[in-house]
């Protein structure tokens, strides 16, 4: 059976991702799946750096404002809505454009990657969380360093979820979610693909990072924070832990001052998006487009097109 088409166009937060993928999507006759972990709740526009109705020009995009804040998603929601979107996307005769930069749920959808094996087990979760919620996820990331180093050098001392998720892991199978992933990496992609990695040098990334910052507050990034808080929605929740939120939530409980909440936010950012980077470069098969090799953002799109052509993804 002929694998059906699909394209990818991931990086580091800030590079501008967003805007070339409505253009490729034009150019391709393709829809977007938005692959980012935060862009899929409802009232999180500036923080999560949502294109507006005008600027997606018309491109149907799928998994942003679907959920609303209290609501879970995780990678395993990812890969099955993802799933249904791709399938649906082909069916109309277009081609699915997966674009964002949460590496996980890329790879968990490009290599279709199982997660049977390791289902959760509720009381051990909660164990997990209360310990989280008493010493702090840096604890239970010593934890982690413990049972899976490879792991705990890969995920952020601050990401909950993924300790979680890799201390479940552990705690189930007697093995080691690091090595789990290796395997599930060599699998092949029952889709024909291209995967796109925009990146350009670091420093501009940070400035840029910097500046997107500076606009998002400018933007009113901080009242829509209150707004969030207003609703009742509390920093526990994964969707509040997200850059940008967490900070400000910290400077409306008088934990920071907005300087050193502004300033965080920037670090926070940047150690993001070196994060990103190093899990890209661990990918297979990855197509690197550096932004600074082009004068122009056509100039991309048309290498773009032209990799697409070679690898027999469009004619």
């Amino acid at each position: 059976m002929d694998k059906k088409p699909l394209i990818i166009l991931a990086g580091p937060t800030s590079v501008g991702k967003s805007s070339l993928s409505v253009k490729l999507a034009k150019a391709v006759d393709g829809e977007i799946i938005s692959a980012d972990s935060m862009q899929v709740y409802k009232h999180m526009d500036i923080g999560t750096a949502k294109l507006t109705k005008e600027e997606m020009a018309g491109i149907p995009h799928y998994l942003i404002d679907e959920l609303e804040p209290e609501d879970e998603f995780s990678v395993f929601q990812f890969q099955r809505y993802a799933r249904e979107y791709i399938q649906r996307i082909h069916e109309k005769g277009k081609i699915p454009v997966i674009a964002g930069g949460t590496g996980f749920y890329i790879q968990a959808v490009l290599y279709d990657i199982d997660f049977t094996e390791s289902e959760s087990d509720d009381s051990y979760r909660r164990e997990l969380e209360q310990l989280a919620a008493e010493r702090g996820s840096p604890y239970l990331h010593s934890m982690l360093s413990e049972v899976d180093p490879d792991s705990a050098q890969n995920i952020h001392p601050n990401n909950k979820k993924r300790i979680i998720r890799a201390l479940e892991y552990a705690r189930l199978t007697s093995g080691k979610i690091s090595e789990h992933n290796k395997e599930q990496r060599k699998r092949t992609s029952p889709y024909k693909y291209c995967f796109f990695v925009l990146t350009k040098d670091r420093a501009r990334l940070y400035e840029d990072i910097n500046s997107r910052v500076d606009k998002m507050l400018d933007m009113g990034l901080l009242d829509e924070v209150k707004s969030l808080a207003a609703m009742g929605y509390k920093k526990d929740l994964p969707s509040m832990q997200g850059l940008g939120y967490k900070e400000l939530l910290a400077y409306l409980d008088n934990k920071l001052s907005l300087e050193d909440a502004i300033d965080l936010i920037k670090k926070e950012t940047r150690h993001y998006a070196k994060r990103q980077l190093t899990w890209f470069r661990r990918e297979k098969d990855v197509i690197w487009v550096d932004k600074d090799s082009f004068d122009n953002e056509e100039k991309i799109l048309d290498y773009m097109i032209e990799r697409l052509k070679q690898e027999g993804i469009i004619n």
